[in-house]
């Protein structure tokens, strides 16, 4: 199971909105035969590749399965994972934990038992549920796992006043801003105010960081954030909730809703198949999340800069569950969970 981790830790950052599954098949004498893991959404199971790596499949009747998560009972872009099992008369499957996802749920455990297969469901099942946080969360509570991230100085500023030269404060070094940009590539959208967007006018990409840049998302409330920003020029998809209309601009669409209630914003996006966001701010997003509990995990970057004045960083009232010093910034991490 530890090495079937292993494996599925390779998709991140492309399997979603599926979630990462790595699989190992060992045969009767316990030697791997066969492994493998989900590479990318739309592209075969974790499951299936494994069977497909294992060079005599004789071997199969006589092997145990170890995956991470309960295979697939459904159809979806691919057949379900739980019947190649059966028909490959594979006798045992251990499972790291079940799949939360309505369609699966039990599913392809009970599918498995019925059909006379072994299944022991449980093994590293901590390991499991948090390789996978993003999705379970979301299909467990029915908004995207969020994880908030702000940088700021070490005496407590997020950003400059609205009259002074430096906005944004640039407090990121390059190595931060790379590794912040990894993690912009594990999510599905990233959330930021209107006046983050007016004020900074940011890309919201993954630029320094392989992979696909997520889905950028404004909460405008009844602000304008017309004029010559990225977000809306750029040719990449973004969703600015307004509270005014319905309207679709090219890649750019505007849904009328309540920006105030973090609920709202995040249940829709929900409902559109995002299952992890990155809200990147303002404060007042970021502390209306912190305040209604709607978060998940925060990363705090720390610069050894003082500025005096500006604009008061969030504020949460949880010790961190780590903390790390990486080219002279203190990244703090909290989590609810």
């Amino acid at each position: 199971m530890r090495r079937a981790l292993q494996l599925a830790r390779l998709g991140a950052g492309h399997t979603s909105p599926n979630p990462m599954v790595g699989a190992v098949i060992v045969g009767a004498d316990g030697a791997i035969i066969g492994e493998g893991w989900h590479r990318k959404c739309g592209e075969a199971h974790a499951e299936v590749n494994a069977v497909a790596a294992v060079e005599d499949a004789n071997l199969l009747k006589d092997s145990t399965l170890y995956v991470t998560l309960e295979p697939c009972s459904h159809y979806g872009k691919t057949p379900p994972c739980a019947r190649l099992i059966i028909e490959c008369g594979i006798p045992r499957v251990v499972v790291g934990c079940l799949d939360p996802f309505v369609k699966v749920a039990g599913r392809g455990v009970k599918l498995l038992r019925d059909a006379g297969v072994e299944v022991v469901v449980g093994v590293l099942e901590r390991e499991c549920r948090q390789l996978n946080r993003r999705f379970i969360t979301a299909h467990t509570t029915g908004r995207p796992w969020v994880q908030l991230k702000w940088a700021q100085t070490v005496d407590g500023f997020i950003a400059m006043p609205p009259d002074a030269g430096e906005n944004p404060l640039r407090m990121s070094t390059p190595v931060t801003m790379r590794l912040m940009h990894r993690q912009r590539a594990l999510c599905d959208a990233i959330v930021v105010g209107a006046a983050t967007a007016r004020i900074d006018n940011p890309s919201l990409t993954t630029r320094q960081w392989p992979g696909q840049s997520p889905l950028r998302v404004v909460l405008s409330g009844k602000l304008s954030i017309g004029g010559n920003l990225n977000l809306l020029h750029d040719g990449l998809p973004t969703i600015i909730y307004n509270g005014v209309k319905n309207e679709v601009n090219g890649v750019v669409e505007y849904v009328k809703l309540d920006t105030y209630k973090p609920d709202a914003w995040l249940e829709d996006l929900y409902r559109r198949g995002v299952t992890s966001v990155m809200v990147e701010g303002g404060t007042q997003v970021l502390q209306g999340l912190i305040d209604a509990g709607a978060w998940d995990e925060a990363r705090v970057e720390i610069s050894p800069r003082r500025v005096g004045q500006g604009v008061k960083a969030p504020v949460i009232d949880l010790a961190p569950t780590a903390q790390y010093l990486i080219d002279g910034n203190t990244i703090v991490w909290f989590s609810r969970r």
